[in-house]
């Protein structure tokens, strides 16, 4: 006697087998269906619960005190999007984040306060709003802020990280350095001295794909799009927008993270455009609105939002608008999967 199908998937299973063409749609989809969805952060609202943390954890204990911004398609998993991480992280006056490393990389960017300092691989940088800060993979890393003697005060940025895609790819590894702080052997600005002028020590090897420019200062980021936008016509979906570069190889800074800045001037109206790249915004200057699909948001300074992979995107600029972004482009360039449609 046949068996029917339902006997049949039962016993299929007991052997730790599926039938493909119950799941084939999903698996191998006509267009992408992200389970993450168009949600906008506002910051003015977040910030009492960044400042709560600090009163209630300290920098130390928590290793980094952070809020995770969790996309609501994707609970419980401590992502944005289904390969990016976003948090808001604090540091208070007198407070050190002790050095670690793992393998992830990270970005941070300054959204509140000045003063504060991050060092990576033996140079410090100090942090002000703007300001666009890498952690490569497998460096040690730390943070501090002067006391409130010296003139610290509460800096708040944004962390972006690959957490979700190094848990699909199951690459994770972390270490603790075992002090509070890395050893200081270079001057704060030799890495911009040696790579931010076109030009490279005589002798260096490009082995790293991330930028050798650890820091990117907002001013000369703010400079640059200034020049672009007066010398040249504004593109009619993104305005005046640079990508950051490394400038040993003239590939993404990081290579599992693009990131991006845009100006609006006031009044611009976007086309709308789709990419497989899902993105994560924040705004550093001015208000506007994006449009999501059928999500409609109004943004001021210090939000955040985030755009799913492949949903309709359209920007509008009540103000001056200045954005910083980032997405897993460089990581679907590589593999020849990225996709963009513009209408």
């Amino acid at each position: 006697m046949m068996t029917s199908r339902q006997e049949y998937y039962e016993l299929l299973t007991k052997e730790n087998l599926a039938p493909l063409w119950l799941s084939l749609s999903n698996l191998v989809p006509a267009q992408p269906h992200s389970k993450a969805v168009p949600t906008l952060w506002k910051y003015e609202a977040l910030r009492p619960y960044v400042m709560q943390a600090g009163e209630l954890i300290t920098a130390e204990e928590a290793i980094r005190r952070v809020l995770v911004l969790e996309n609501p398609g994707l609970t419980g998993k401590s992502s944005i999007t289904s390969t990016l991480y976003a948090g808001l992280q604090l540091i208070l006056p007198g407070e050190i984040a002790p050095s670690h490393r793992h393998t992830q990389s990270a970005l941070r960017f300054v959204m509140e306060g000045k003063g504060a300092w991050t060092a990576v691989n033996g140079e410090r940088t100090t942090m002000s709003p703007g300001d666009f800060i890498i952690t490569p993979s497998w460096k040690w890393h730390d943070h501090g802020n002067p006391s409130l003697e010296e003139g610290g005060e509460p800096v708040v940025w944004l962390d972006g990280l690959d957490i979700p895609l190094l848990m699909h790819l199951d690459a994770g590894f972390a270490e603790n350095l075992g002090q509070a702080t890395q050893p200081i052997e270079r001057p704060e600005g030799l890495s911009f001295t040696q790579f931010g002028h076109n030009m490279a020590p005589v002798r260096h090897q490009a082995s790293d794909p991330t930028s050798p420019i650890f820091s990117y200062p907002y001013d000369r980021t703010r400079e640059a799009l200034d020049q672009l936008y007066r010398f040249e016509a504004l593109d009619d979906w993104d305005g005046a927008k640079l990508q950051y570069i490394n400038p040993v190889t003239g590939g993404s800074a990081m290579p599992t993270m693009a990131t991006f800045m845009q100006y609006l001037p006031k009044g611009f109206k976007g086309r709308t455009y789709r990419s497989t790249d899902a993105t994560v915004f924040t705004v550093v200057e001015g208000a506007g609105v994006v449009y999501i699909d059928d999500a409609v948001f109004s943004f001021t300074p210090r939000d955040v939002f985030v755009v799913p992979s492949w949903s309709a995107v359209r920007l509008e600029a009540q103000e001056d608008i200045v954005l910083f972004s980032y997405s897993d482009r460089p990581v679907q360039q590589a593999l020849n999967l990225h996709r963009e449609l513009r209408e």
